[in-house]
C-alpha cells in the first residue's frame, strides 16, 4: 500500500464510519480494487478506526467531559446511567470479539459478495426505520442499550453499517433522534480502543515487521490523518442528518451500492 492509496482509503474510512453506509464494506471494496489483503489490510483498518475514535472525542468532547464529571461525583445520576448503558451496549460486541474474532477476520477476506448482501441489509434497515412510527421514549433504557448493542455486534459483518444498524435499531425502539446519534458514536469508542489494545499485544508478540506486512509507517500516518480529519467532518454532519430524519437517502445509496457490488463479485 502506497501513501496515495492510504490517503484515499483514509478518506473513505473517515466519511463512512459515521455515515450509515458501512465503513468496513467500503474499505473492503477499496482494498479489493487496490489488491490489498491479509495483515496489511487488517493493520491499516485498525489504524484508521482508531483515528475515527479520536475524531469522535473531538466532536463530542463536551459530552465526554459531562460524563466524566458526572462519574467523578461518585453517586447515581444521569451521567452514571448513561455510562452504564454504554457498558451494557458493549456486552454483545465484546462476546463476538473474544470468541469469534478469528472467524470475523476470515469473513473480511471472503470477497465482495458478502459485502454486497450486507449493504442491501443496511438499506432495508434504514428504510424500515424511516417509515416506522413507534411510540417515542424520553430516554434510552438499559434494555434498549442492550438491543442496540446487539445491532452493533451484528455490524462486525463487512457491509453492514454500524452507525446505520445502531441508529436504525434505536429509532425502531422509539428513541429520540436527538440522542441516538450521540449514543451511537460514543458506544463504539470502548470496543475500538479494545481492539487496538489487542492489536498492540499482537504486534509485541509477533514483531512490528510481521504485523505491518508490506505497509509503510508513512502510509499508516497518511491514512490516520485523513481518517481523523474527514471523521470530524462526517461525525458533525451525521448528527445533523439524524436530527433531520434524512436517512432514507442513504438507504437508496446502500441499495444501489449493494447491487453493484454483488454484480461485480460475479465478474
Amino acid at each position: 500500500m502506497d501513501w496515495l492509496q492510504a490517503l484515499i482509503l483514509g478518506i473513505i474510512q473517515g466519511l463512512t464510519e459515521y455515515l450509515p453506509v458501512s465503513s468496513s464494506g467500503h474499505l473492503a471494496i477499496g482494498a479489493y480494487l487496490f489488491g490489498i489483503d491479509g495483515e496489511e489490510n487488517l493493520t491499516f483498518t485498525i489504524t484508521v478506526h482508531v483515528a475515527t475514535v479520536l475524531s469522535t472525542l473531538v466532536i463530542l468532547g463536551r459530552e465526554v467531559m459531562w460524563l466524566l464529571k458526572g462519574l467523578a461525583k461518585c453517586r447515581w445520576n444521569d451521567e452514571t446511567q448513561y455510562v452504564v448503558n454504554i457498558v451494557i451496549s458493549m456486552i454483545p460486541v465484546g462476546i463476538v470479539g473474544l470468541f469469534f474474532k478469528d472467524k470475523v477476520e476470515a469473513i473480511f477476506g471472503s470477497g465482495l459478495l458478502i459485502v454486497g448482501l450486507m449493504l442491501l441489509l443496511t438499506a432495508a434497515l434504514l428504510a424500515f426505520s424511516y417509515y416506522a412510527r413507534p411510540r417515542i421514549k424520553d430516554r434510552i433504557s438499559a434494555k434498549d442499550a442492550l438491543v442496540i448493542g446487539l445491532a452493533q455486534a451484528a455490524a462486525v459483518m463487512p457491509g453492514l453499517s454500524r452507525s446505520g444498524s445502531t441508529i436504525a435499531t434505536g429509532l425502531l425502539l422509539g428513541n429520540k433522534k436527538e440522542t441516538l446519534a450521540q449514543f451511537s458514536f460514543l458506544m463504539v469508542i470502548p470496543p475500538i480502543l479494545g481492539e487496538a489494545l489487542l492489536d498492540t499485544v499482537k504486534v509485541i508478540k509477533g514483531g512490528t515487521a510481521a504485523a505491518l506486512g508490506d505497509i509503510s509507517v508513512t502510509a499508516l500516518a497518511v491514512g490516520f490523518c485523513a481518517a481523523f480529519v474527514f471523521g470530524c467532518l462526517a461525525c458533525k454532519w451525521m448528527i445533523d442528518i439524524v436530527k433531520k430524519g434524512k436517512l432514507i437517502y442513504f438507504a437508496v445509496y446502500c441499495a444501489i451500492a449493494g447491487a453493484v457490488t454483488i454484480i461485480c463479485s460475479f465478474c
